[in-house]
């Protein structure tokens, strides 16, 4: 086989075009990935993990490519990122304070997406559509912007007590969720939850928290040739060479002959990519 490349894994580069068109990205070197549909593709992961981060080398990865002290002393590991809401910047407890203003001290959209079904959500204003192609959404919809990531938690923990806040991985890689009328759904929303989103206002603000009306549902299209019937997932833990006929691409998992696999998952990983 020959070799496309080979170094640090990091997420897919994602572009929302008809259909999504991804890369890998290795170190600094991005391969397209979108030509290499139907042909048999190789991953190897050469043994060695180094932090993100740091560059420190790692027997095991924490939150997605860093090492341990990494993972107990930046920002971006801490818990309030997995759940906004617990932010704790205000009590000056906040591991790095000049992260945390430029990262959740800014502008945020919560939104609705269907991915394996319809599912509430919230990304930095400036990480859309990437957040929703991440995710494997066929349709998104942004219903509220909000100043800080700590406030857009606050509207999304309301709003999950009518819709989910999880994706189905297994669903949504047995094919296309059924389109879903996602301005009905937030209208419906906005009426069960106003009571609390006024509670919210009053709190932080009404220019805190802005109902997003004026925007059309993004439609999105991914470059999958054929949808498993079984889904099997690939562990590059346990088998360091993953091979197959590549399938499909969505989120960012590879749709194999063989099985799927999350690349999200082997970040900081030294992985080389080869093809026939």
């Amino acid at each position: 086989m020959n070799e496309l490349g080979r170094g640090a894994l990091s997420k897919m580069a994602a572009r929302l075009e008809a259909p999504v068109q991804y890369s890998f990205r290795l170190d600094e070197r991005e391969i397209p990935v979108n030509p290499l549909l139907g042909q048999r593709i190789r991953l190897e992961f050469l043994g060695a993990i180094h932090c993100s981060h740091c560059g420190r080398k790692t027997k095991k990865s924490f939150a997605q490519g860093y090492c341990y002290p990494c993972f107990t002393k930046l920002a971006q590991c801490d818990s309030c990122i997995m759940s906004p809401e617990r932010c704790h910047y205000d009590a000056g407890t906040c591991r790095e304070p000049q992260w945390g203003e430029q990262f959740c001290m800014t502008d945020h959209v919560v939104y609705l997406a269907n991915s394996s079904g319809i599912k509430v959500g919230i990304t930095r204003a400036s990480q859309i559509p990437t957040r929703w192609l991440d995710q494997g959404a066929s349709q998104a919809l942004p219903i509220f912007r909000v100043a800080t990531r700590q406030q857009s938690g606050f509207v999304e923990d309301l709003l999950r007590s009518q819709v989910a806040d999880k994706t189905n991985w297994r669903a949504l890689l047995k094919g296309d969720a059924e389109p879903v009328d996602l301005p009905a759904v937030r209208e419906q929303l906005m009426s069960s939850c106003a009571e609390g989103i006024t509670a919210l206002q009053q709190r932080f603000g009404l220019q805190a928290i802005q109902p997003v009306g004026d925007v059309e549902v993004v439609e999105i299209r991914y470059p999958v040739e054929a949808y498993p019937t079984k889904v099997a997932s690939h562990d590059l833990d346990k088998t360091p060479v993953v091979e197959g006929i590549l399938k499909g691409i969505k989120g960012q998992y590879l749709i194999l002959d063989t099985g799927v696999i999350n690349l999200r998952k082997y970040t900081a990983y030294q992985v080389a990519v080869l093809t026939e």
